[in-house]
């Protein structure tokens, strides 16, 4: 996939993740880490904890299975966007998950990339939906999915353990597009055989 850096606002840049914005995302999660995250060891919040996952990423997205976005604004990691679990064939679906950081939140980032992230997954990576799921009370963060063309599709109990708890999220998804996969003949329709939860 060859998916170019993009300007989501004046001073934003939504561009792939790289292994040398390790420090910079490390220190990008520090300074946000908050109570409400799910459990990440120590190593993740260091350089070389984030350029070992970057590095494993960077694998990821060469094979097709995963799409790592940064935003960055004057050399600091102001937000990231991912697809996880890119599922091809008759599925042609991932998952969404995107986080701003605290100093850039309420001015329009999230809705913003969550659009431009459609649009790059339709497009260039060719898939027909995407899913994304929050915390029951994450009410800002559901306005930007339904601001982003997502519609609620469900409830799922003890979704995702955060903050200390396995907490209920409610599931949104969004169809790009109705086109038949080119690897699937029209009119062939097999079962999907796994899923693109992650």
């Amino acid at each position: 996939m060859d998916i170019r850096p993009e300007q989501l606002a004046d001073d934003v840049t939504l561009r792939i993740a790289e292994p040398a914005d390790a420090p910079a995302l490390a220190a990008a999660h520090v300074e946000n880490r908050g109570p409400l995250e799910p459990y990440r060891p120590d190593s993740f919040f260091t350089p070389e904890g984030q350029r070992e996952r970057l590095e494993a990423q960077a694998r990821e997205y060469a094979e097709g299975r995963l799409v790592p976005w940064l935003l960055v604004s004057g050399g600091r990691i102001a937000g990231a966007f991912t697809l996880t679990g890119v599922v091809r064939g008759p599925f042609l679906s991932a998952s969404l998950g995107y986080w701003i950081a605290a100093d850039r939140q309420g001015h329009g980032l999230a809705t913003a990339g969550a659009e431009r992230v459609c649009r790059i997954a339709r497009e260039t990576v060719g898939l027909h939906r995407l899913e994304a799921s929050t915390r029951l009370d994450n009410l800002a963060s559901q306005r930007v999915l339904e601001k982003a063309g997502f519609e609620p599709i469900g409830m799922a109990p003890r979704y995702l353990h955060i903050g200390g708890e396995w907490r209920d999220h409610r599931l949104f998804q969004r169809i790009l597009h109705d086109d038949h996969p080119t690897a699937v003949p029209p009119g062939d329709s097999p079962s999907p055989t796994a899923s693109a939860s992650s």
